[in-house]
């Protein structure tokens, strides 16, 4: 048997090959072109068992396939898994934009909502017959049928157009290396990352010290090296990655000039004045005028302690470090410089802290002090050596397991991310247990040296983590709205920012440290500056993602894709003047930061990078719940609070509005009190 065919269990990574994915995905489209002919035919009755039911069945075969070769295509990123990923890419979006426009289905769906049976459905069944009718919408079905084909190719495209744009960023990402042969020149930089870097070098059997643009090498040399021309040098090709300035093939200005057209011609044909306005659709927020005054009311309320930021980071580099200019490549440097003369520590100073093994058993006691549940190690057959598999356990239930990939590699692709790879339904047999992947491109570990990690990147595994659980320990049967399916967009990151305020609490951290070199905990003392620098350079933070989220809204409703050049530099024009409205540091003219933004541009944040703000207030409110609790209890790992948080945020997934689990849970509306405190943007 295909073992891309085999739904019998977990992937079988240890047997799945390239060449299997042209069979499989061609049979599964096959039977599902089949179905779904069945399925639309006078014959077959508009209700849940006959209709409904068949296609979640069908549904759930091809994309568990797809999601692994979706999977695979990310974490081993070699060419022939790229070449079978893009092969079959075509073929499984056409299938998606021809179901989507099938006005037979679609009738079928408002027959079913407007027949006596809709009123008798659970409700988790009436709002997946709600998205259906809503999504039917979205994806075409009632354009005139001339123009469908049209529509169909557009998908296609974007869908190509897309994985380029994460590809060509790769390539672009791995093709530049740093080379030191004099020791001198790493001054400033931590044992472990010279360590690391003197591994590199060694793999590729040269002397001296290698670094690349991957984020465990690049970051530490732009936050810790003197050397000032080895910071410019990697800023430079990390700012001009996949764009003019390299390759021609890897190019990303062209692409993104055609994605926004497609885009806005997409829009105009579903009848919306822009993209914005599609995208808009399924999530919590109704229009781009309302993103927009959401972002800018943050941005003047940041934009002070922004300013006052970098007031005193320039001053301190004229007075303290002799730079009358702060170039871009200084800024972390500069930064991290004041932090330690303003704190007395060092983010590598409390790296030191984070072995990964006590990490890990740091947030396991999270997850299990809050819902009542035991994580354990499994095992599963795997796609990378590196890569472990846990079982999370309620009493004697399974419900739900993971696959964990900490480390970067050159084949994988960058940044941290979630997952599904198996999603909870019920079976005959009982409740299919959902499975996620958890990736994230931490430092791997140097000769016998364990991995150790900064902070930031244990906020980062909190915030992975809280989306898996968000699919992990979802309660709902019905695999379209069971855990993060049909969650809408600008809500889905409630339980993954949520998660990393744990980070900052005592009664964690006390007991997920241990130093790696003396094993002693964190001490009270350092734990105590931390709190002290949390909220360091927090209002150039702010307006650094209000000035991200702004480009995304206004590059999708108030720009002119028909006026793009074919190069992105219109784009890149409308990023300045975003800049000048709510920005505080302004990176050079060559710097080319939309071709690496993957987020809108390849992922599924297009005209919603606004989310992570917006979700941001109904997470830091929803942990107001849990320090009220620790004020009265001593610790905010309260399992009352916890038990509560998944009754009504986690276990309840897409099943209804997230702002009616919000109030759910709350017991009122959601307010921006929280993460204003949380910034340390409050009057004292």
């Amino acid at each position: 048997m295909n073992p891309l065919l085999d739904f019998s269990g977990l992937p079988r990574f240890d047997t799945i090959t390239p060449d299997h994915v042209a069979p499989a995905i061609g049979e599964l489209l096959a039977e599902s072109r089949a179905l779904v002919e069945r399925l639309a035919a006078p014959a077959t009755p508009a209700t849940w068992d006959a209709f409904v039911q068949p296609m979640v069945d069908n549904g759930e075969r091809l994309s568990r396939a797809w999601g692994i070769v979706g999977h695979l295509h990310s974490v081993n990123d070699i060419p022939p898994w790229r070449d079978a990923y893009n092969g079959m890419l075509p073929e499984v979006t056409r299938y998606y934009a021809e179901l989507g426009q099938n006005l037979a289905l679609f009738a079928k769906y408002k027959a079913l909502r407007a027949s006596p049976e809709y009123a008798a459905l659970p409700p988790e069944r009436r709002r997946i017959v709600d998205n259906e009718v809503r999504d039917f919408r979205l994806s075409g079905a009632e354009l005139p049928e001339e123009k469908k084909p049209r529509f169909q190719a557009i998908q296609e495209e974007l869908a190509s157009l897309g994985a380029k744009f994460s590809e060509n960023l790769l390539d672009a990402t791995n093709a530049h290396a740093e080379w030191i042969a004099n020791e001198a020149d790493l001054a400033g930089l931590p044992e472990d990352v010279k360590a690391a870097a003197r591994a590199a070098a060694e793999k590729d059997g040269k002397p001296g010290w290698k670094f690349v643009l991957q984020a465990p090498s690049y970051i530490p040399v732009m936050q810790y090296a003197d050397n000032r021309d080895l910071r410019a040098r990697m800023y430079r090709a990390y700012a001009t990655r996949a764009s003019e300035f390299g390759k021609t093939e890897w190019d990303n200005g062209p692409l993104i000039d055609r994605i926004l057209k497609l885009r806005a011609e997409e829009a105009t044909m579903l009848g919306y004045a822009s993209y914005a306005d599609v995208s808009l659709v399924p999530k919590m927020a109704d229009t781009p005028a309302q993103v927009a005054a959401f972002l800018r009311d943050l941005a003047a309320k940041a934009r002070p302690f922004a300013e006052k930021d970098m007031t005193e980071l320039r001053e301190f580099a004229r007075a303290e470090l002799g730079m009358e200019t702060l170039e871009s490549w200084d800024l972390s440097w500069t930064a991290e410089k004041l932090k330690l003369a303003r704190y007395a520590f060092s983010d590598d100073e409390v790296k030191q802290y984070f072995p990964e093994h006590k990490v890990l058993a740091g947030l396991f006691r999270v997850i299990e002090s809050l819902f009542a549940v035991n994580i354990e190690a499994d095992s599963a057959p795997v796609w990378h050596p590196d890569v472990r598999f846990f079982r999370i356990l309620r009493g004697t239930e399974t419900v739900g397991q993971f696959y964990l990939d900490l480390y970067a590699r050159d084949t994988k692709r960058g940044g941290a991310w979630m997952d599904e790879a198996i999603t909870r339904r019920r079976l005959a047999a009982g409740s299919q247990t959902p499975v996620a992947y958890l990736n994230c491109n931490f430092p791997a570990p140097v000769g016998e040296r364990a991995a150790t990690f900064s902070h930031d990147d244990v906020i980062t595994l909190f915030h992975e983590t809280g989306h898996g659980l968000h699919h992990l320990l979802t309660r709902i049967e019905e695999p379209w709205v069971s855990g993060i399916h049909g969650v809408e967009w600008d809500a889905v990151e409630l339980p993954s920012q949520f998660m990393e305020n744990f980070c900052w609490e005592w009664d964690v951290l006390q007991g997920m440290t241990a130093h790696a070199a003396t094993g002693l905990p964190l001490p009270r003392s350092l734990y105590e500056k931390m709190i002290a620098a949390k909220n360091f350079q927090s209002g150039m933070q702010m307006l650094r993602q209000v000035e991200f989220s702004l480009f995304d809204l206004q590059v999708h409703s108030d720009f002119d894709a028909a006026a793009a050049d074919g190069a992105g530099r219109k784009v890149l024009e409308l990023l300045q003047r975003v800049r000048k409205e709510v920005a505080v540091v302004f990176p050079p003219e060559w710097n080319r930061f939309p071709h690496s933004f993957s987020h809108i541009f390849a992922g599924g944040y297009a005209a919603g990078y606004y989310s992570y703000k917006w979700a941001e207030v109904l997470s830091a409110d929803a942990y107001g719940a849990f320090e009220e609790a620790g004020k009265l209890k001593g610790s905010t790992l309260d399992a009352e609070t916890g038990g509560r948080f998944w009754r009504e945020i986690l276990a309840v997934g897409g099943s209804r509005p997230a702002i009616e689990s919000f109030k759910a849970f709350r017991g009122r509306e959601p307010r921006p009190d929280a993460l204003l405190r949380h910034n340390g943007m409050v009057a004292a």
